[in-house]
């Protein structure tokens, strides 16, 4: 929540892509969202009364994106979810609604994708069908993708864990050395 500027910080600073995220105010740090961070959260925040394709157009809209629509059709066929363009999230399973989420987050090809427990309302199947795809996502759109997880097998795809007990930093383990620079 902190580093997608959600949350004020109480003390400190949160520094992302060169811009003090503190230092802004809550119309600067929207715009800062809108134009660099996509952001999934735990338990989707779809709009009930949109459909798939309007959920993950409506930001781009908002953007001033004339390609809204294709472009969120486009990028729910990479989620798997082409079928579903015109169903309502309480048509869709959890595992549907994830991926709309992702493809919500990915469409305006931000620099920073930001994944809150992707995979905690999830069971087995579906939570490793959301890992492949926010790693896919990450690839093809070569974003900085930074998760928050209990999940110790999301956690082992990552190239850098840091890892926190009592909201302090108790371990950082770097497993790719390009992650390191």
């Amino acid at each position: 929540m902190l580093m997608g500027g959600l949350e004020r910080a109480t003390s400190g600073a949160v520094s992302a892509l060169g811009h003090d995220l503190t230092a802004l105010g809550e119309d600067a740090l929207a715009r800062f969202r809108r134009e660099h961070m996509g952001v999934v959260f735990q338990s989707f925040h779809l709009i009930p009364t949109m459909t798939a394709l309007e959920n993950v157009a409506t930001p781009l809209e908002l953007a001033g994106r004339r390609d809204a629509f294709d472009r969120a059709e486009e990028e729910l066929r990479a989620v798997g979810l082409g079928h579903r363009l015109d169903h309502y999230p309480a048509q869709m399973s959890g595992g549907e609604q994830q991926r709309v989420a992702l493809a919500r987050a990915a469409a305006p090809r931000p620099d920073i994708l930001l994944a809150d427990e992707p995979t905690g309302n999830l069971d087995g199947p579906n939570g490793q069908a959301i890992m492949d795809l926010l790693f896919g996502l990450r690839d093809r759109h070569g974003a900085t993708l930074v998760l928050v997880t209990h999940a110790p097998e999301l956690a082992a795809r990552c190239d850098r864990v840091i890892s926190l007990a009592d909201g302090r930093i108790s371990g950082v383990e770097t497993r790719n050395q390009e992650a390191a620079e």
